[in-house]
C-alpha cells in the first residue's frame, strides 16, 4: 500500500494545520465580525447542477461520482457512459450556496450575508500551486443589487487579509459588461464573448500572442482577432476610453464610485485600480468582477464578482448576488515558505513522568496550561535525547515530575 498522499492532495505537519488554524479562525474572525453568518453544505451536489453552472474551464474538472448499485448495472447495461454519474464533488462554493439559498430563502434574511470555508475539489493535473482538494474561503452577499454590497465585500476581504498580516496588494476590479461591449466593439458576434473572455483570461500566462493563436484556433475571423488584441493593448486605458465603447454608460459609473469608495475605506493600506484585462473564468459571472493582488508575491490572493443569474438557474427568476473568495491555500503556502510565526502563541513545555505517576503528572500540567501549552511524556530510557528532540520541536522547557519543582528552559531561550 502506498504511504503517500494522492497527488493534488496533500497531508499537514502539525505546524502547518497550527498555522493553517490559525488564519482560518482571523479570517472566520473578521467576516464574523463584518455581519456575515456561516453556512456549511455537503461536499457532494447533484451532477446536473454542476453541469448546467457555467463555471467555464472548471467544468471539466469536476470529479464525478458514479451511480451506484441497480443504477449502475442498468447504466452499464444500456453503454450509455454519459449517465454514468449522478452526483459529483462541488468545485467551488458557489454553486452550492445557490442551491442553499433557493431551497431557504423563506427562512434568510435580505439581503443574506454569508460565508463559507470548507474544501472544494477539482480533477486538476497536479503541480505546484494547483491542486485537487483545496480550502475556500467565501462571503456572499444574496438579495441585494446595490453597488454597496461590492464595496462592503471589498472592505471586509481587505480587513480579513490585513489582520492575517497580508500588507502592500491591491485591488483590481472591472465589469463583464464593460469587457463585454470592447469584444463586441472588435466584432465579435454577443454569443461569442463567453468564448473570447476564456483564452483572454489566459493573457498573463500566455501573453497577447497566445490569445490571438487561441483565437484563431477557435475559428475567428483573423481580422476581428487582431483588432480584438490591438484594442486591448491600448495603453494607459482609463474608464474614460472604456465608456467611449459602452452605450450603457452605468457599469462605468458604478465601478468609479466603487473604487472613490474603497480608495476612501483603505486609508492608504492598500490600492485599487481598473484593469481592462480582468476576466475571472467563471462564465457565471454577470457584472462586477474584481481581484486582490499580492505586490510582494506577484500573485492573485483573492478574486470574486457579481452572479445575478445563478440562484434563478433554481427558481427560474433572477436573484441578485455577489461575493469574495481569498486564496487560502497560496496564502498559507507563501506564509510557511517565509516561517511565519503565529502571533500571540503559547510557548510550549513538556512535563515528563515516571509511568505510575500520571496522575499528579495531569495535575501539574493543568497548573503550567493558564500560561503554557503542555504535552506530557513518559521518561524515556535516555532522557538527554528527549530533551534534544524537544528542542528542535521548539519547546522552551520542560518540568521533570519528582526531580524539581522548576521549569527547566532549554539553552537559546
Amino acid at each position: 500500500m502506498k504511504i503517500t498522499s494522492v497527488k493534488g492532495t496533500n497531508d499537514y505537519s502539525p505546524k502547518e494545520t497550527a498555522l493553517r488554524d490559525y488564519l482560518q479562525t482571523k479570517i472566520l474572525e473578521t467576516y464574523r465580525s463584518c455581519g456575515f453568518e456561516r453556512i456549511t453544505t455537503p461536499i457532494l451536489e447533484e451532477i446536473e447542477n454542476l453541469d448546467n453552472s457555467e463555471g467555464g474551464e472548471n467544468l471539466r474538472l469536476i470529479f464525478k461520482v458514479l451511480k451506484r448499485g441497480d443504477k449502475l448495472d442498468k447504466v452499464l447495461a444500456a453503454g450509455n457512459p454519459k449517465e454514468l454519474a449522478d452526483l459529483g464533488l462541488r468545485y467551488d462554493l458557489t454553486v452550492p450556496l445557490s442551491r442553499y439559498y433557493a431551497c431557504h430563502r423563506a427562512d434568510l434574511p435580505v439581503p443574506f450575508k454569508c460565508i463559507q470555508i470548507d474544501q472544494v475539489f477539482r480533477a486538476e493535473r497536479p503541480q505546484k500551486g494547483r491542486l485537487r482538494q483545496f480550502l475556500q474561503c467565501d462571503i456572499d452577499i444574496l438579495g441585494s443589487e446595490s453597488v454597496n454590497s461590492e464595496i462592503e465585500l471589498m472592505d471586509t476581504t481587505a480587513k480579513a487579509l490585513l489582520n492575517i498580516g497580508i500588507r502592500n496588494f491591491k485591488i483590481k476590479i472591472n465589469d463583464r459588461r464593460i469587457l463585454k461591449n470592447l469584444i463586441s466593439a472588435a466584432g465579435f458576434a454577443p454569443e461569442e464573448a463567453d468564448s473570447v473572455c476564456i483564452a483572454f483570461d489566459k493573457m498573463d500566462k500566455i501573453g497577447a500572442d497566445g490569445v490571438s493563436e487561441e483565437l484563431l484556433e477557435k475559428g475567428f475571423a483573423p481580422e476581428t482577432v487582431k483588432k480584438f488584441i490591438d484594442l486591448m493593448s491600448i495603453t494607459p486605458f482609463t474608464l474614460d476610453e472604456a465608456a467611449k465603447y459602452c452605450e450603457d454608460k452605468a457599469p462605468v459609473e458604478n465601478l468609479r464610485y466603487m473604487m472613490e469608495a474603497v480608495t476612501t475605506l483603505a486609508k492608504g493600506s492598500y490600492t485599487i485600480v481598473y484593469d481592462k484585462s480582468l476576466v475571472r473564468g467563471q462564465g457565471y459571472y454577470t457584472g462586477t468582477i474584481f481581484e486582490i493582488e499580492s505586490l510582494d508575491f506577484g500573485s492573485s490572493i483573492a478574486g470574486g464578482g457579481r452572479y445575478d443569474n445563478m440562484v434563478g438557474k433554481f427558481l427560474n427568476e433572477s436573484v441578485p448576488a455577489v461575493g469574495f473568495s481569498i486564496g487560502f491555500e497560496r496564502i498559507a503556502s507563501i506564509l510557511t515558505d517565509m516561517d511565519y510565526q503565529i502571533p500571540e502563541t503559547k510557548r510550549r513545555i513538556a512535563v515528563i513522568y515516571d509511568t505510575a505517576d500520571i496522575l499528579p503528572a495531569l495535575a501539574k500540567a493543568d497548573e503550567y496550561r493558564a500560561e503554557y501549552d503542555v504535552v506530557l511524556y513518559e521518561r524515556p530510557k535516555k532522557l538527554g535525547k528527549l530533551f534534544g528532540k524537544l528542542e528542535e520541536q521548539g519547546f522552551y522547557g520542560c518540568h521533570i515530575l519528582n526531580e524539581s519543582e522548576a521549569l527547566k528552559v532549554f539553552g537559546g531561550q
